[in-house]
């Protein structure tokens, strides 16, 4: 089992928690960087978002 794998598991149930971070550690680095890399802070945020939105939809793996 990945890492990722892990870490969806520990994860589920509280994603609206878990994309609250995703957004403040984002916020965070954009401040710390003053938005020179915010599009692509933009893109992380929303690719992890995307995984932890994956697994309301998929049995859990064995």
């Amino acid at each position: 089992m990945s890492v990722i794998d892990k870490l969806k598991q520990m994860l589920k149930g509280h994603e609206g928690p878990a994309g609250q971070g995703i957004d403040k550690a984002g916020d965070f680095v954009d401040e710390k960087t003053q938005g020179k890399y915010s599009r692509q802070v933009d893109t992380v945020q929303d690719k992890l978002k995307d995984q932890l939105g994956q697994d309301q939809d998929k049995p859990p793996q064995s």
